[in-house]
């Protein structure tokens, strides 16, 4: 019989990130306390997002905004890397980034997880930026991704091709 798989990835859906941001800027435009701050949220290339206003709140105030559209829209919070808002002439810039793919450190770590704290008999294959974890039982698949929803990752994880 053959071995049973799936892979774990991190990937963002981008037309929901470009929807909950022009949810965001269409909020901005319209909120009361956003008038006259000059506040405004933009894409900022294809990975980051600019958040700009006259005050460090402001933009601050933006970005949790963003972040409240984000998880409306299913997305989760871990994708988003904000920087500090910075002061460049006399606005406020702050710069979102998007966490997108698994790197090495984080997934060497779960599949250290995997391992020690999984069923026997599981493989876990790191392939670029995704692992392929592999068994006999599919059962011990449906365990290994009950254990690592239950852990608390610095990463959003989607499970993916099971068969």
């Amino acid at each position: 019989m053959a071995d049973s798989s799936f892979d774990i990835v991190s990937k963002i859906d981008r037309q929901e990130v470009d929807n909950a941001l022009n949810q965001t800027v269409k909020e901005v435009g319209h909120r009361f306390d956003f008038k006259g701050t000059g506040a405004s949220i933009s894409w900022s290339g294809q990975e980051n997002i600019e958040i700009k206003a006259n005050s460090e709140e402001r933009a601050n105030a933006a970005l949790d905004v963003f972040k409240e559209k984000v998880v409306k829209r299913g997305l989760s919070l871990k994708i988003i890397d904000a920087g500090e808002p910075r002061l460049s002439g006399k606005e406020y810039r702050m710069l979102v980034s998007l966490k997108e793919g698994i790197d090495q450190e984080n997934a060497k770590k779960i599949s250290k997880m995997i391992r020690d704290e999984g069923p026997k008999g599981i493989k876990a294959q790191i392939q670029g930026e995704e692992l392929r974890v592999s068994s006999k039982k599919k059962d011990d698949l449906q365990d290994v991704i009950t254990l690592l929803k239950g852990k608390d990752l610095d990463i959003a994880l989607q499970f993916v091709n099971y068969r």
